[in-house]
């Protein structure tokens, strides 16, 4: 049987692909060590899953409103009012399964075909994917390792076409760790609200920030960009509630109303009891965080000064996220006995097969010379992997 021509055009997660692949070599007993996943090791606060229990032993298990029950959503605006002081009403809200899910419901509310998304680089893996699978045109604005991964207004401003429908910020950053500033984001908001572009703002990762203060969302910077933003957020960075399924869109009614439409035709709604366990989350907010936050900042600052050390390998401090995004170009020529590295891929291959560690090529985020590690996993886990590291580059030649 043909399967559909739309999957010729994307490809399966690397991410994904990686960490079963080391999940499968742990099974047959193989010692590997994962940077692969992107998910804290942390357990989800035992308060949640209590209100996810008890909403089973009520009976909480039928079907819940399309966009998840009214007072989540409720929950949801009482909590951006309360941490950004941003007005949102119950009609422009809306759960689904996961931030992925709902960044694949916006692509296929708003895009029509031939439109297009503007997506700097490096990107998450699925931006292009899903823009494609929605029949829009990915367009990506590169930037520079030199310039911290970041772009200016300027560069957006010259990308924007006609065509152009929407941008895809996500800051902090996967799988680069960086963040915009605040003059950066004031003068986006400017040319997005200029051209009337649609900002895709993800802000999964937004808690999870080394610097001054706090991240905000882009509204916060300019309110009148507010009609124009799409805030896309979830609970599985925050609250380390990956397997749970549960992300939300703020945003403009009409929007929000087909993303309604398209999931009511496809998965109904997010799990039942799963978002009573996301209700007693945010009404909860975020004091479990800090001491999260620092323990990664322990384990980035040694990892970014590990690999520093090791020839040919360069890296970045990330402000955000629990990523590192190494340029290994220096590797680049050298051979190992399973051949010559070439590329990400290579390199990729190289460190699994010769040091046991399952890292993520950086090609499929738009970076060819670069890899991506998490640091969601123990600092014995780190340490670990980062010996094998430098033992394994110092037998290339």
């Amino acid at each position: 049987m043909k399967l559909a021509d739309r999957l010729s055009l994307i490809k399966p997660s690397p991410t994904l692909a990686i960490t079963a692949k080391a999940k499968a070599m742990k099974a047959e007993g193989i010692d590997v060590v994962g940077f692969g996943a992107g998910e804290p090791d942390f357990d989800t606060p035992e308060y949640i899953k209590q209100a996810a229990v008890d909403a089973l032993a009520k009976g909480k298990t039928k079907y819940t409103d399309t966009p998840g029950i009214p007072e989540l959503r409720d929950a949801l605006t009482a909590f951006y009012k309360k941490t950004e002081g941003l007005e949102y009403k119950r009609s422009e809200t809306i759960f689904s399964n996961g931030g992925k899910h709902s960044l694949y419901n916006i692509f296929m509310a708003i895009l029509s075909p031939g439109d297009e998304v503007i997506i700097p680089t490096p990107y998450w893996v699925s931006y292009p994917d899903m823009t494609l699978l929605a029949d829009g045109k990915p367009v990506f604005l590169k930037t520079e390792e030199k310039n911290g991964f970041l772009f200016t207004a300027g560069d957006l401003e010259r990308l924007v076409t006609s065509r152009t429908k929407a941008i895809v910020i996500n800051s902090p950053s996967n799988p680069s760790g960086a963040v915009y500033d605040e003059a950066t984001l004031k003068a986006i908001c400017s040319v997005a609200i200029k051209h009337k572009i649609t900002v895709i703002w993800d802000e999964i990762y937004k808690d999870v920030y080394y610097g001054e203060g706090k991240l905000r969302s882009l509204p916060y910077y300019n309110p009148d960009v507010k009609p124009y933003t799409l805030i896309v957020g979830g609970l599985s960075k925050s609250y380390s509630m990956t397997g749970w399924r549960i992300g939300w869109t703020l945003g403009d009614a009409a929007i929000i109303e087909g993303m309604n439409i398209i999931q009511g035709q496809s998965t109904s709604n997010p799990v039942s009891f799963a978002q009573y366990g996301a209700l007693a989350a945010l009404n909860a907010g975020l004091t479990h965080l800090p001491a999260w936050v620092e323990e990664f900042r322990k384990r980035r600052d040694y990892l970014v000064k590990e690999l520093n050390a090791i020839p040919g390998t360069r890296c970045l401090n990330p402000m955000g996220a629990f990523y590192v995004f190494p340029n290994v170009s220096g590797w680049f020529g050298k051979s190992w006995r399973g051949g010559v590295i070439k590329d990400s891929y290579d390199a990729t291959a190289f460190l699994l097969e010769t040091a046991r560690v399952a890292v993520v090529p950086g090609d499929p985020f738009g970076a060819p010379e670069n890899i991506r590690l998490s640091y969601a996993l123990s600092m014995g886990e780190i340490e670990k992997g980062v010996d094998r590291i430098r033992k394994a580059v110092a037998e290339l030649r």
